[in-house]
Formats: C-alpha cells, structure tokens, sequence
C-alpha cells in the first residue's frame, strides 16, 4: 500500500501494489498497522455501498459531527468518480481548503477522508458504483452537509450535474454553519 499525500492534512490516498502471477493478483486494500501509521481508524463501524445510474450524479457534502464524526474509506468499484474532501476542522493549517481525488475502478485506489471533513463524490462514468468503510455508524441527528455548490469553497466540479437529491439541493451555505462545527 502507497500512501500518497493530498494537498489536505490526514487526507491521502491509497494506491495499491499489486502482487501478480499467472492467475492475476493479490493486493491488500487493508492493514491495521500500516494504517496506523497514518494516524486512520483501525476501527470499522459499518461498510456502505452506493450505485449511481447516471455519469454526473452528485451525492454530498456529507460529515457528521461531535461523538459520531467518522473517517470514511472510499473505493471505487465500477466506473470512476471524483471524492471532493473538504476539511473543517478549525485548529488545521488546511481548514476549508479542498483537494479531488479521481477513484477508478481500474486504478483500483481509494482515499481517507479524515475525522472533521465533509465528502462528496460526483461520477464521471454512467454505473457507477464506490464502497466506503464509516468509523461510526450512521447518526441521522449528528448528519450535517453543506450545499454543493457553495460560493465560499468554488468548487470546480468536472461536470455539470446531472443528479442531485433534494436533500443534498438543500444543505445551508457554510457561512451559515460554520459556528456549529464540532468534532
């Protein structure tokens, strides 16, 4: 495993070395003290799965905050997507700064999106369909977004959207929220 740092503090993203012999290859996607190293969770609270239909679909900006703030591990199963990360964690040298990561189902990579950073993906392929590994369960009180399209961070998404769910259409503006940030 490479761990390949962003332009974000505790972001990175994982890019595996790939064991290869005549019947293909074997490759670890992950090792708990490897990823300790890196100061990631060693703990797995729950493993989601997403499919998207449609090449621009846009889910997030997702985080939940105090006792339920997770670390998220993002792979790209089929097609290929860009994770969006933003990190909101007040006392960091990168707080509000943003970086993309391409996930590719043939690159076979995935990113760590840290305690205290809000995540989107946007797909870049129709059928497209990414694992995550949550640090903490799904906490619908402590879900917090922020709208996608946020002047405040200008976001350049690869794409126009094509979808977008209400909720997501709905999140505040950051301005608005960022006195509420807790982790």
């Amino acid at each position: 495993m490479i761990f390949k740092k962003t332009d974000l503090i505790d972001s990175y993203e994982i890019i595996f070395e790939k064991n290869e012999d005549q019947r293909g290859f074997f490759s670890r996607i992950f090792c708990r003290d490897i990823m300790s190293k890196y100061n990631i969770e060693k703990n797995i609270s729950q493993i989601n799965n997403s499919f998207s239909k449609k090449k621009g679909t846009l889910r997030g900006f997702h985080f939940q905050s105090g006792k339920y703030s997770e670390q998220k591990i993002i792979r790209c199963i089929r097609g290929k997507l860009v994770n969006i990360v933003i990190d909101l964690r007040k006392k960091s040298k990168t707080f509000c700064k943003h970086t993309k990561i391409v996930l590719d189902a043939k690159k076979r990579n995935m990113s760590i999106v840290p305690k205290g950073f809000a995540n989107s993906i946007q797909t870049l392929e129709d059928n497209t369909e990414m694992l995550y590994f949550s640090s903490n369960p799904y906490n619908p009180k402590y879900e917090k977004g922020i709208l996608w399209n946020d002047p405040y961070f200008k976001i350049h998404w690869p794409l126009k959207p094509t979808e977008i769910s209400k909720k997501d259409k709905n999140h505040k503006l950051f301005e608005l929220n960022r006195k509420n940030l807790t982790f």
